[in-house]
């Protein structure tokens, strides 16, 4: 998680087990399914394609015990697509995650940054 006011900052991926993974991309992902109800809509919020947000949404729901998204078909009133309880817990938990290691890493980032070559 990038501080707002600096161009430094750090990104954490949480490495679960062999091809699990949970990253700042994902989270998004999730946040923007519960802000938007659709799968389609949060990739279009994230500019990604359908296709690959539902390749990280299939990703996501085979990585932890129960689907982490809810996705009820299309049809007549349309489909839809939501956060299961797991969902909303895993992305509190990674969340809650990224504020502690910002918090851990702020004076060593500063640090850094002061000795870094300026980039134009």
């Amino acid at each position: 998680m990038k501080p707002k006011h600096t161009n430094t900052g750090a990104r954490l991926r949480v490495v679960l087990g062999p091809g699990i993974a949970l990253g700042p991309g994902k989270a998004d992902l999730l946040e923007a399914i519960a802000a938007t109800g659709s799968i389609s809509a949060a990739g279009r919020k994230l500019r990604m394609s359908y296709r690959r947000a539902w390749l990280l949404v299939e990703e996501l729901n085979s990585s932890f015990q129960s689907a982490l998204v809810a996705a009820d078909k299309g049809g007549a009133h349309g489909g839809g697509a939501r956060l299961t309880e797991l969902g909303a817990r895993v992305l509190r938990h990674f969340r809650s995650m990224e504020r502690k290691t910002q918090k851990a890493i702020a004076a060593d980032l500063s640090a850094l940054a002061t000795i870094a070559k300026p980039q134009r």
